[in-house]
């Protein structure tokens, strides 16, 4: 009887399971594909939408200081100097001057068009270690032409950066100038990490280049942009093809324009260096405005102004070389700036407003000009 139970139960165990199981595959079976529509009377709650901001905690900005004669001044201290973002003053929060690390991407141009100007830039090795990295920096090289090489990455090492600066190969006749402004600025964007550096380092863009860009996708206003938030100055070396033309005894395809890409129209002033603020005197052009306007719309500047206009927004200098001063001596005078400048940092009291944000950095005292960058973007 005991066993007769057990059977029984069992059966009747297998039978509720055969039951249920009917009934959930009809109801998977009759299951709607896809999202269930919600009667009338239901409001259906919405996700929050957040605007997304970029916030700026670190700001730096060169600021070079010159006499009334053009000397360079290096007897002034954190007080001396005012710093205002948009019109509200900020709190300098570290202050050096020349001595911060050093971190350089060198972007060479290696057109076949200044194939006959190579010669001479292989030679600025040991310069760009000596006086424009210094003991403590860290450098990498890349070259452009129609493509973009990573030829030598990051490395403290001199000797690496001097031997791939003599070795540089001769590409091919193109030029993507902005395509590769937009490489050497993400390069430099983490170098190095802001949570493990004591002080912020100077973020170098060392151009040797035209001032021509040809089949880049990159807008160079889009590049600056970024440079700027990534606190990156930028330093350039004007290549010129006339120069190069005249040097390699070939006759040019065409009437040479009467300012060759990447020069000025006018020499300097005796005794002065040429900059792009000394540019704007001589040939009645405002470089940094044109620069601003770049930033805030985010597009190319007229075509052969682009290297004086990333200098200007980005706090540094361009050198033109081709009347007397050679490609050496360009990069030793930019080495020379570069360790007799005042770095400033501060941490925006507002750092989330979108749009442009204007620069000023004055100094307390009479007869003497500064020159820093003019603001940075935020989206």
């Amino acid at each position: 009887m005991i066993l007769r139970s057990i059977g029984e139960g069992a059966a009747k165990l297998v039978r509720l399971l055969s039951v249920a199981l009917l009934v959930a595959a009809r109801t998977f079976a009759q299951a709607p594909e896809g999202p269930m529509t919600p009667p009338p009377s239901v409001t259906i709650q919405q996700a929050p939408r957040t605007a997304l901001k970029v916030r700026v905690t670190l700001v730096n900005t060169p600021a070079v200081v010159r006499n009334a004669k053009g000397e360079m001044v290096h007897n002034l201290d954190a007080k001396d100097f005012q710093v205002t973002d948009n019109g509200v003053r900020q709190q300098i929060t570290h202050f050096d001057l020349g001595s911060d690390p050093v971190s350089m991407v060198v972007l060479v141009e290696t057109s076949s068009r200044v194939s006959a100007l190579l010669p001479q830039v292989r030679k600025t090795g040991i310069l760009l270690t000596q006086t424009v990295m210094g003991p403590t920096g860290e450098s990498a090289v890349v070259s452009f032409n129609d493509s973009i090489d990573k030829l030598q990455d990051f490395t403290t090492s001199s000797d690496l950066i001097e031997s791939t600066m003599s070795q540089l190969p001769e590409g091919t006749s193109g030029a993507k100038l902005y395509d590769a402004m937009a490489v050497g600025v993400e390069m430099l964007s983490g170098r190095p990490r802001q949570s493990t550096e004591k002080f912020p380092s100077r973020r170098i863009l060392m151009i040797l280049a035209e001032a021509d860009d040809e089949g880049s996708v990159s807008k160079l206003g889009e590049v600056l942009r970024k440079a700027q938030l990534a606190n990156v100055t930028i330093y350039s070396v004007g290549l010129s093809t006339t120069r190069s033309e005249l040097q390699s005894k070939r006759p040019p395809d065409g009437q040479s324009p009467i300012t060759p890409p990447g020069t000025f129209g006018r020499p300097p002033f005796p005794g002065s260096i040429q900059t792009p603020d000394t540019a704007a005197e001589a040939q009645g052009v405002d470089i940094t405005a044109l620069a601003v306007w770049a930033v805030k719309h985010a597009e190319n500047v007229v075509k052969g102004e682009a290297l004086e206009a990333a200098a200007a927004a980005t706090g540094g200098v361009h050198i033109a070389t081709f009347r007397d001063r050679s490609i050496e001596n360009a990069v030793d005078e930019i080495g020379g700036e570069l360790h007799s400048q005042y770095n400033l940092s501060y941490s925006p009291t507002d750092a989330s407003s979108s749009g442009y944000h204007e620069i000023t950095v004055t100094v307390d005292k009479q007869n003497l000009k500064v020159r820093a960058r003019p603001g940075y973007y935020l989206p």
